[in-house]
């Protein structure tokens, strides 16, 4: 049987089902066999994991997917793409499909006793964040998240302190998971051919978290401080942002001998959870 997943198998479908491919949800359907196979080979699939997939578009991944996991959750935003999904999947039990946006989603019922959960998504530039943090911040246990992103996002997710790339964004998911690239993706690995190149990215959750905070807010408003304003320092940054007098701040940043000269961007976890732990104590 034809693959969905090769430029063939993806003709097919698409010249098959009456539909109209719609740019605001990045519809470009991957037709690499390499690709794919690295997808299901950094999520490190199998029997007993349950999977929810965000964006399964005509089923590329989705067909991989239900040959390697014992059971396919996948959500799905375009009601056009449904029929087709359905259609094509109907007959694995192990394959449940929602029509939803992902953001609207509670996710906690749709997984509520499910267990080895792993995320496998295609997220179109525009929401990547927003999907990325959601799934981060609703402390689901999952084992591990595989997303096809923009390189450029890409590039951004997996920075490291004082690197180019690094920011808010990089911070704020290295407190939840270790990044990694897995595959940069080219153009030419879709229909339609997109103007952008992509990457498979994983976020390998951990366990517990790499530090100990007083308050998780205040720490992601150090974060989000520090990159408020690039280049400026981090005395300067956390001045603008925090109700605290500036020689508290410069008493702060001399206890944890992180320095008032310093760049928010050359921070790394630990700093910032020291310096929120810091204001905390102070308030």
């Amino acid at each position: 049987m034809q693959k969905i997943g090769t430029p063939e198998g993806t003709k097919t479908v698409l010249s098959k089902y009456p539909f109209i491919l719609k740019k605001k949800y990045g519809q470009n359907f991957l037709i690499d066999a390499h690709v794919l196979s690295k997808i299901i080979e950094a999520a490190n699939i199998t029997k007993d994991d349950c999977v929810l997939e965000i964006g399964p578009g005509i089923g590329s991944v989705t067909e991989q997917l239900l040959e390697h996991a014992g059971e396919v959750i996948s959500v799905e935003i375009d009601k056009e793409l449904i029929p087709i999904l359905n259609d094509q999947f109907c007959f694995f039990d192990n394959f449940t499909l929602i029509n939803e946006d992902f953001l609207k989603l509670n996710i906690k019922k749709v997984l509520e006793n499910k267990t080895n959960i792993k995320v496998v998504a295609n997220l179109p530039y525009y929401i990547t964040t927003p999907i990325i943090m959601a799934l981060l911040e609703s402390e689901l246990p999952f084992i591990n998240i595989t997303v096809m992103v923009q390189k450029e996002v890409a590039d951004r997710i997996i920075a490291l302190p004082g690197t180019k790339e690094y920011g808010a964004i990089s911070a704020s998911i290295a407190y939840y998971a270790k990044t990694r690239l897995v595959a940069n993706v080219p153009m030419h690995s879709f229909i339609p051919r997109p103007s952008i190149n992509s990457a498979v990215i994983e976020l390998s959750l951990y366990k517990t978290a790499p530090v100990e905070l007083i308050d998780k807010e205040i720490f992601f408003k150090v974060i989000k401080a520090a990159f408020s304003q690039r280049r400026k320092t981090i005395l300067n940054s956390l001045s603008n942002n925090f109700d605290i007098e500036k020689d508290k701040l410069k008493k702060i940043l001399e206890i944890s001998k992180i320095g008032i000269n310093i760049r928010g961007e050359t921070l790394g976890t630990s700093e910032f959870a020291t310096l929120s732990n810091l204001i905390c104590s102070t308030k």
